[in-house]
């Protein structure tokens, strides 16, 4: 059964409606769109919002609706979110699954090459406009980061900005901590609240949910994602006109993570403070040398937010996207040579 809207007041300018691709039009996908007021002389802009594997569009309706309603005197940019195949409001399956081994019919590279059918598709079937021109604000929680990363990678010069909200680390199978079975482990090493027990117990658990082979509910193959994405610093992105995207990255409250995480999964605080958190966000620093040191803006930590920030506190997204749009008027890319 398909999650329902959240219980709220959004503003009129946003539209729910399904599309289907024209690649695969056996099946549609739920979206909600909001047309931009932008004025005429701005370049013709599309934010995008990516979804993770645990959440769906829904989470960021909120966020949409701060947009529209901070920025409606003075113009924003055209918004859109959607459900991949298997997510949330889009009930229908990925076509490239039919026939194949469950959970592994299309991977992160196929939801990419959706993501620019779905963009080139939306601009000019739904606008009535050229898709030549347009550049495209990525903003993705969690895997949908590293469909944003690719898809940037991928489709060079589109990508003028990205807002990236605790991204998932890509290139991790998931063994965050010291294995008690390897001949080189220490015990004294480990928290001395986590016992040896407990932490292969944490081990096992975490492969269980979180390792790349692990079929998830949308059917998003993760086996060749580290092949995909293998570094958090590299490729350097190309923004539009040969330039560098302008980016920010967000990372969870570290603190508020580890509650979670002691909730959740029963993880030790003293696991996650250790080993995890300086783990994620290392690879966050990592993550702004994609592109020019002036463009980048971050690690910045979303207070009280856990995994998923956008849905603890869309206000804190919307501070970041409008000081990212604004940034984009004030300073404009540029090449550091």
């Amino acid at each position: 059964m398909a999650a329902p809207l959240p219980a709220m007041m959004l503003p009129r300018e946003l539209a729910h409606d399904t599309i289907a691709l024209n690649y695969k039009p056996i099946a549609k996908i739920h979206y909600t769109f909001a047309a931009g007021n932008a004025p005429e002389e701005q370049p013709r802009r599309l934010v995008v919002f990516l979804n993770g594997l645990m959440t769906d569009k829904s989470t960021w309706l909120p966020v949409m609706a701060g947009i529209i309603r901070n920025h409606r005197d003075n113009g924003f940019p055209s918004l859109l979110a959607y459900d991949r195949y298997g997510q949330g409001l889009t009930e229908d399956r990925d076509p490239l699954d039919s026939g194949a081994e469950k959970g592994r019919g299309h991977n992160v590279a196929d939801a990419v090459h959706d993501l620019h059918q779905l963009v080139d598709q939306f601009w000019t079937d739904k606008i009535g406009n050229s898709e030549a021109g347009l550049r495209l604000i990525l903003v993705a929680n969690s895997i949908g980061c590293a469909i944003a990363r690719l898809f940037a990678e991928l489709y060079p010069g589109r990508v003028e900005a990205l807002l990236l909200l605790d991204p998932m680390i890509a290139n991790s199978k998931f063994d965050w901590w010291p294995n008690p079975d390897s001949k080189d482990f220490d015990p004294e090493e480990i928290p001395v609240d986590v016992t040896v027990d407990v932490l292969r117990e944490q081990r096992t658990k975490f492969a269980t949910f979180f390792a790349p082979d692990v079929i998830n509910k949308e059917g998003l193959d993760r086996r060749d994602l580290a092949e995909l994405l293998p570094y958090s610093d590299r490729p350097v992105l190309e923004a539009p006109q040969g330039l560098r995207p302008i980016l920010t990255v967000v990372e969870h409250d570290p603190e508020q993570f580890a509650a979670e995480s002691l909730k959740s999964m029963g993880t030790p605080i003293s696991l996650t403070m250790k080993y995890t958190n300086p783990l994620w966000h290392g690879y966050n620093q990592g993550l702004l040398q994609i592109t020019d040191p002036h463009l980048a803006v971050g690690p910045v930590v979303a207070n009280n937010c856990g995994h998923f920030v956008q849905r603890d506190d869309p206000s804190f997204v919307i501070d970041q996207l409008s000081s990212l749009l604004r940034r984009l008027v004030l300073q404009p890319p540029r090449v550091d040579v």
